[in-house]
C-alpha cells in the first residue's frame, strides 16, 4: 500500500510503543515522519530502526520551551506537515488521598496543556486535506481507583478533539481521536514500579480485557492510519475505541 506516499507526518511520543509501531507503518507505506522523544539516546535508536525516511527531534511534551520551539525543529526538515499523532505521555497514577500537586501539574502539563500547544504550534505548517489525531484512553469511560488525575487529563484530551474539529472544519483538517485499550507499552515505565511490579499490575488486568490479552501497538497503528488516509475523509470529530471492548463489555 502507498496510501502515505509524498506525506509527512509528525508523532509526538513517537520512540516506541504505539507511536514508534505508527511511524513504522507509515514509513513502510511512502511516507516519512518526524518523531519526538525526550532524550537524544531514545530519539535516536528509534531512528536508526526506522531508516533513512525518520527523522528525530527531542522534545519533552510537558516542557512547554521544548512544545514553542517544535514548530522550528520540524521546519529543519518540511514546511508541510500532513497528519500530525499528538501520542506523547504516559501513566502515573495515585490515589486522591495521595496524589499531590506536582503529581497534578506533571500528568496536566504533559497530557493537556502538551497536547493542546503542540497542535496550536503545528498548525500553521498544516493544510486543507490533513489530519490531526489525539490520544485519549478508555479510562475516560470507566471509574478506576487511583486514575482520578490520569482519567480527568486524558478527558480533557477527549473533549479537544470536538472542539479542535468545530474549529479547523473550515480549514479542510480534519481532527479525530484514538481511544486504546490495554496495550503492550511502556506505560507503566514512569510509575515507579520495579518489573515484578509491573508484570503483576499486568496479570491482574489480563482477567478483565475480553480478549484476555494485551493489544499490540500494530493494532492501535492501524486504526490510527485508517484515521490518518483518505479512507477516513468523512470522518471528523470521532473518537475510535480499539480496547478490545473493555470499555463496554462487563
Amino acid at each position: 500500500m502507498q496510501r502515505f506516499k509524498n506525506k509527512f507526518a509528525l508523532i509526538t511520543g513517537g520512540t516506541n510503543g504505539m507511536g514508534f509501531a505508527t511511524a513504522q507503518q507509515f514509513i513502510q507505506e511512502h511516507g516519512k515522519v518526524i518523531i519526538t522523544g525526550r532524550s537524544a539516546e531514545t530519539v535516536n535508536k528509534a531512528i536508526d530502526r526506522l531508516g533513512q525516511n525518520a527523522f528525530g527531534i527531542v522534545s519533552n511534551a510537558g516542557n512547554m520551551t521544548d512544545v514553542f520551539t517544535l514548530q522550528k525543529q520540524v521546519k529543519q526538515y518540511t514546511e508541510n506537515i500532513d497528519f500530525l499523532f499528538v501520542n506523547a505521555g504516559y501513566g502515573k497514577f495515585a490515589s486522591v488521598v495521595d496524589a499531590d500537586e506536582a503529581h497534578f501539574d506533571e500528568l496536566y502539563n504533559m497530557l493537556v496543556k502538551g497536547t493542546f500547544f503542540t497542535v496550536q504550534q503545528i498548525l500553521p505548517l498544516m493544510k486543507a486535506g490533513s489530519a490531526i489525531i489525539l490520544n485519549t484512553s478508555f479510562v475516560t469511560e470507566v471509574g478506576m481507583a487511583n486514575f482520578s488525575v490520569y482519567s480527568s487529563a486524558k478527558s480533557a484530551v477527549q473533549s479537544f478533539i470536538k472542539t479542535f474539529a468545530a474549529e479547523l472544519a473550515e480549514k479542510g483538517i480534519r481532527v479525530n481521536g484514538i481511544s486504546p485499550g490495554h496495550i503492550k507499552t511502556n506505560i507503566y515505565n514512569n510509575t515507579g514500579l520495579n518489573t515484578e511490579q509491573i508484570d503483576g499490575a499486568i496479570q491482574s488486568i489480563l482477567p478483565a480485557i475480553p480478549f484476555k490479552r494485551l493489544g499490540e501497538p500494530a493494532e492501535i497503528a492501524n486504526a490510527v492510519l485508517f484515521l490518518a488516509s483518505q479512507e477516513a475523509s468523512y470522518i471528523h470529530g470521532t473518537e475510535l475505541t480499539v480496547d478490545a471492548g473493555i470499555s463496554v463489555i462487563r
